[in-house]
């Protein structure tokens, strides 16, 4: 039945199982370190008879506020502003105190506060959070900001109702058009739960086969990752744990059709899909960890530029053949960000594929020796059917996928403005590099502090509608 038509299929590799969930429970926010401030530090190069007039004058000559607080015990001088500016902002003053004559520096009395370390059970086995070699060095990315009002849409198998994931899932819709792929007795329709998607030997053609006796759970180990809940005593951590994920069912039995991915791509962006109501949620980022073989479609093509100018990012898996991207669809497409997986070592995973389509790495893992090495997140303990609430190791490029759309969207929660190619050049500027050399595995290796600090500081692009007559639709509106 698949004869002729492209077909995608989930990028991850085996799991090793962790065990049922606990119960979650809302988890705090935080307001993030370098967000702000609303006092300077200034040190005079002469004594002066009387800095608090001296501090005055010069903030009404600069036109700022600034009303003189204390000595400290270093010879400078605390000086407040009216309320709390941008860091970028107290930092371009600073510079202009520092010019003026007699000031022998100027800066920021930056707020700091403590780094973040969760207090979910299996963040000590999150490595791929926190370790210096393999990890993204999340917990100080997480000190600045969490996600809190971005959407990801999650493009895969739909979800699970895992309770350490659950609060933080949107009501998506199920993509998928082919009753026999949807496994779930229908289309399309406003149901994105994932029943399963194991498959018998020859039941996809001859194309596809294997057997897979168990389904993945994919799309909720994806989501995990995104957004698990964080901070609630149970579980795992997630990467952008105060932001919410747009499920999307468009990978079933046997994979799923690329009209159908298309057609997802589109309606996550918040436009207009035939047939189907209209998303109150557009994604400012989209996970794609799926992935086939073949050139870039023209429909796909053209989804992904449609999203790209509705201002969503949209985040694809290097695939897991050991082969080139210049073979794998979608991340031979334009305008997306490409990820290739590295290990705990921060070496390339042995199956990743690699290229010059790749713009980054992120961990993946490699379970060869010890499943602990996988990418740790939710799951489901059902067999061919959904059954309790778990969690698991994965290894894959569909797992290192959902670590860079988390950091997109601590960085657009820190700085709403950026474009979809504003958050890709900044995640490529701001990744670390290699701990051994990686051909074709990208710029380096993410760091999520790098990013949301690099987002912070940067300019962006106009995040708005672009003046034309054209009705405006999508996360550009919101």
């Amino acid at each position: 039945m698949y004869s002729g038509y492209a077909k995608i299929i989930a990028g991850c590799l085996v799991a090793g199982m962790l065990g049922a969930a606990g119960t979650a429970a809302a988890s705090p926010g935080e307001h993030g370190r370098h967000a702000g401030t609303d006092r300077l530090i200034i040190k005079f190069s002469t004594d002066r008879p009387n800095p608090e007039v001296a501090s005055e004058l010069m903030g009404k000559r600069l036109g700022w506020t600034m009303r003189y607080q204390r000595a400290t015990g270093v010879g400078t001088h605390v000086l407040k502003l009216d309320k709390v500016h941008p860091q970028a902002d107290v930092q371009a003053l600073a510079s202009q105190v520092a010019a003026q004559p007699g000031v022998a520096y100027a800066e920021p009395d930056t707020i700091l506060r403590r780094v973040l370390t969760p207090n979910d059970p299996g963040y000590t086995n999150q490595w791929h959070y926190y370790e210096p070699t393999g990890g993204i060095n999340a917990p100080a990315a997480w000190d600045q900001n969490q996600g809190a009002g971005v959407t990801v849409a999650v493009l895969d198998t739909g979800y699970r109702p895992h309770q350490d994931l659950a609060a933080n899932l949107l009501a998506g819709y199920d993509m998928i058009s082919d009753p026999f792929v949807a496994n779930d007795g229908g289309g399309r329709d406003g149901d994105a739960s994932d029943p399963g998607d194991h498959v018998l030997a020859g039941e996809c053609g001859g194309g596809y086969p294997v057997r897979d006796e168990n389904s993945s759970w994919h799309g909720t180990h994806v989501a995990g990752t995104v957004a698990a809940l964080t901070n609630n005593a149970s579980g795992v951590a997630g990467v952008a744990y105060n932001a919410k994920v747009l499920p999307v069912r468009v990978l079933g039995r046997c994979g799923g059709y690329t009209s159908d991915i298309a057609d997802a791509i589109v309606w996550s962006a918040g436009l207009p899909v035939t047939g189907v109501p209209g998303n109150a949620h557009p994604a400012w980022v989209m996970n794609l960890s799926l992935g086939g073989g073949g050139s870039c479609s023209r429909t796909m093509q053209s989804a992904i530029n449609l999203a790209n100018d509705q201002g969503s990012a949209v985040v694809v898996a290097a695939g897991n053949s050991a082969s080139t991207t210049r073979l794998a669809t979608p991340t031979n497409c334009r305008n997306v960000i490409t990820v290739a997986a590295t290990t705990r070592t921060g070496s390339r995973a042995y199956y990743s594929n690699t290229g010059r389509e790749v713009d980054l790495s992120a961990p993946g893992g490699d379970m060869r020796s010890d499943y602990r090495n996988g990418v740790l997140s939710t799951l489901n303990m059902g067999t061919t059917l959904p059954g309790a609430d778990a969690y698991a190791w994965y290894q894959g490029t569909s797992m290192a996928t959902p670590h860079v759309s988390g950091v997109a969207a601590l960085m657009l929660s820190a700085k709403p403005e950026l474009s979809a190619g504003d958050v890709e050049s900044l995640l490529k500027s701001s990744a670390r590099a290699f701990p051994s050399r990686c051909s074709g595995c990208g710029i380096g290796i993410l760091d999520a502090d790098a990013a949301v600090t690099a987002a912070i500081n940067s300019g962006g692009s106009d995040g708005g509608d672009d003046g034309d007559a054209k009705p405006c639709r999508g996360r550009k509106c919101r």
